[in-house]
């Protein structure tokens, strides 16, 4: 952008008005691009309260709340399946199912009205066990976690601390070595999901 304004700005024949048309266009087209990029990050969770609108046709605005199994009932197409996308996947699906048998080129928009808590649980050798809550659009790694907790405590078996984890209605647990440093497997940038339970069981002398 730096190279495009004076070259702009130095056409003696543009006419001002011309001029801050086409700068704004620029500012516009960028901070769009820094939406959509913050945009394509979240994905629609259960619980989430959306809205959804469709130009020119009043009757489909809906303001709903994703239901537990992550879908939502929307006009004219019954219970959609949200979750798990994000909001220009969700946008793109309701988009493709509305044109499939009921609209021309329907312009779909979706904003998250708010955001569910979405916690996770830390339990034994710290120092202060508890729920804690993932704040909105953002991320929280294994040793933010134990930090939120107060920390490990004296006796705290920081080699095998177990992570319980729901997937597809299963329960998994995964073991961190909060000691190690390798590259595989590293707990630094290991990341803590909406109903992970971690355990630190106390350690044996």
């Amino acid at each position: 952008m730096q190279k495009i304004l004076p070259e702009i700005i130095g056409r003696r024949a543009c006419p001002l008005w011309a001029t801050l048309w086409i700068v704004a266009q620029i500012l516009l087209g960028f901070s769009g691009s820094l939406w959509a990029q913050s945009g394509s990050v979240y994905r629609i969770s259960p619980n989430d309260l959306i809205h959804i609108k469709v130009y020119q046709e009043d009757d489909l605005e809906t303001k709903i709340r994703v239901s537990a199994d992550g879908s939502a009932t929307f006009p004219l197409l019954g219970a959609v399946q949200l979750g798990g996308r994000t909001v220009d996947e969700a946008t793109a699906l309701i988009r493709r199912e509305l044109a499939r048998d009921y609209l021309v080129n329907p312009q779909v928009t979706l904003v998250v009205l708010e955001y569910s808590k979405k916690r996770f649980t830390v339990l034994g050798q710290v120092q202060k066990p508890g729920s804690f809550e993932i704040p909105s659009e953002e991320m929280v790694y294994f040793p933010q976690a134990i930090a939120l907790a107060g920390g490990f405590t004296r006796i705290a078996k920081k080699g095998k601390v177990s992570i319980t984890r729901q997937s597809g209605g299963k329960a998994t647990t995964i073991y961190i070595d909060a000691t190690s440093r390798s590259a595989i497997g590293d707990p630094q940038t290991f990341q803590i999901l909406p109903g992970d339970t971690i355990t630190v069981d106390e350690g044996l002398f």
